[in-house]
């Protein structure tokens, strides 16, 4: 750039120079202002009630978001199987789901389920348990954790439930901005679906983004019409 202002006889300007400062300063003030996410594998102990008695493992369990619209898609991943069974499960035979707890600005539980076992499971042997997915849509603003919480697991006409026992940590948080519509259960409103899986944190609902956006451009334009106004002012000194 300076090249081109050497051949062609011109210097920058004041003005232009302060119009690009203007520009990098908006758009740092995107990046730092982005709404926050964090996530994290916990170890979570379940306690298994089966129908031949008690089990119990632990697995490290991640909880994963995607926003979509005004909701969140959340998917919930176990790096260990949580319990077995005494005879051979076939394929489709084991069908899991699981809650997740709510927390900080918003209270209850998000519903998540899972498709059934896509390959025999030997007896005797870990039940690996399948990505579980579900939505989550915010009723409230404000940042919100989210925390594994009972799995229940059906096969062959029997059902398992397994409860956290050692208090687990959250495996996400998220800084999330609700509608303030009406949501089912006592925080907010959640579906369950089959799905496989999933993505990294966002930081943030899209329509923060687009906010975030159009701060960063009105920033901008202000600067432009700053570095226009003293470059008249220079030419008519």
């Amino acid at each position: 750039m300076a090249r081109f202002y050497e051949q062609h006889g011109r210097r920058p300007s004041r003005a232009a120079g302060l119009a690009v400062a203007v520009a990098m300063a908006a758009g740092s003030a995107v990046m730092l202002t982005a709404p926050a996410a964090h996530a994290e594998v916990i170890d979570v102990n379940y306690q298994c009630k089966t129908p031949i008695g008690n089990k119990g493992a632990v697995s490290p369990i991640d909880i994963k978001s995607t926003p979509s619209g005004g909701a969140y898609k959340l998917v919930m991943s176990f790096r260990k199987g949580v319990s077995s069974s005494p005879v051979e499960l076939g394929k489709g035979a084991m069908k899991p789901s699981a809650l997740i707890q709510l927390g900080g600005a918003e209270s209850g539980t998000v519903p998540v389920a899972g498709p059934p076992n896509d390959q025999a499971i030997p007896a005797n042997t870990p039940i690996k348990i399948s990505d579980l997915s579900g939505t989550y849509t915010p009723k409230g603003s404000g940042k919100v954790t989210f925390t594994a919480s009972t799995l229940t697991i059906k096969a062959l006409g029997t059902t398992t439930t397994c409860t956290p026992s050692n208090h687990p940590k959250p495996s996400l948080s998220l800084d999330v901005k609700g509608s303030g519509g009406a949501s089912g259960g006592t925080g907010g409103s959640a579906t369950g679906g089959a799905s496989a899986g999933g993505q990294l944190p966002q930081t943030g609902p899209a329509d923060s983004a687009v906010a975030l956006g159009t701060l960063g451009g009105t920033v901008l334009l202000a600067g432009a019409a700053g570095a226009l106004w003293l470059t008249r002012r220079h030419q008519r000194v």
